[in-house]
């Protein structure tokens, strides 16, 4: 191995002043520069689960400055450190966002919708991807078969609806947890979430998603398929009927963990931690443990709504928390 020392380094910079001065007697070609692009690649990645083909479809990643009380139970500063260590920008939190698509061979199934078209601009582009990232991995929405969402928060629901506020997938069944629309659409419970503006907010956009379609919206029960080889999993706490899939098809099995877990540097690495958007923290601690347990036992492949595109790897025991180990991106099914 070549040592690199002072000496060189002077010797190199000398050579590099001398060619600086001959250059203008030495002809010189003309460049063209080349502009910049602008813009990422589009947001999807396949994979398989058995004979299933899956596609992760990226909504985008949102980035704001941490709440005072993002995390209920900890100080913001200790907060903010684990922000820090997974190098977010300083003071912010950034949240990816990714549905998926399930393509069993008989039905084309989405889970979750994303932030919805109607958020892409007001976003400037940050987040609302998810019918562009499907039109760019060729799907077309009518031929989606069903979509099923995982809980009635607006990042996960508000992608039924395009941005003109007609249905985003005019073909598709609906789907949602039965204990969710039980819990978001009591008008007692929103009464009592008066007090709390992000919860109010939350009631009334459920109300405004789902205007006019309610009777055509089928609830779904745990421990159930709500599609061939998709099988609702109880994962309560995030919301009361808060839900994750097991997917599985032949001997493969993935896990699609939907909210156990919000920012994994944060509340993978400290389940014990509670974020502000857990309707009932205690239990959803409870999940994260009872769901990475499990997992890891397993060495199940888990997908995370909230992971890094593209949202896939494993789950281990490390301490006292967990850890994630991505999947290696391969460019073969």
């Amino acid at each position: 191995m070549t040592g690199l020392n002072r000496r060189h380094l002077l010797t190199g910079t000398a050579a590099i002043g001398a060619a600086a001065a001959l250059a203008p007697l030495w002809p010189t070609r003309a460049t063209a520069a080349v502009p910049a692009a602008g813009a990422q690649a589009p947001g999807f990645y396949r994979y398989k689960v058995g004979s299933f083909e899956c596609t992760s479809i990226n909504d985008g990643v949102a980035t704001f400055p941490m709440p005072d009380a993002f995390v209920t139970n900890v100080s913001k500063t200790e907060a903010l450190a684990a922000a820090q260590a997974a190098y977010m920008p300083d003071g912010m939190v950034r949240v990816p966002f990714n549905p998926q698509l399930i393509n069993t061979g008989s039905k084309l199934v989405l889970i979750d919708a994303g932030n919805g078209a109607a958020a892409f601009e007001p976003s400037k582009g940050a987040v609302g991807r998810t019918l562009q990232n499907l039109a760019a991995a060729g799907v077309d929405p009518k031929t989606i078969d069903a979509v099923v969402i995982s809980h009635l928060h607006p990042d996960h629901t508000n992608g039924i609806r395009a941005a003109d506020g007609s249905l985003a997938f005019p073909n598709a069944e609906i789907m949602v947890p039965a204990k969710d629309w039980e819990f978001w659409m009591s008008d007692a419970n929103a009464a009592k979430a008066e007090s709390n503006p992000m919860l109010k907010g939350y009631f009334a956009n459920v109300r405004k998603v789902y205007a006019g379609i309610e009777s055509k919206v089928t609830r779904y029960d745990w421990g159930k398929e709500v599609a061939p080889g998709i099988t609702a999993v109880a994962a309560p706490g995030h919301t009361p009927g808060h839900t994750a899939f097991a997917v599985a098809s032949g001997a493969s099995k993935v896990l699609l963990q939907s909210d156990v877990t919000n920012i994994p540097e944060f509340f993978l690495r400290n389940p014990d931690w509670h974020v502000v958007f857990d309707i009932d923290p205690d239990m959803a601690q409870a999940t994260r443990h009872k769901f990475y347990d499990m997992a890891a036992a397993e060495k199940a492949t888990v997908v995370g709504f909230h992971f890094s595109f593209p949202s896939i790897g494993h789950v281990e025991k490390d301490g006292a928390g967990y850890r994630l180990v991505p999947v290696t991106w391969t460019p073969v099914l």
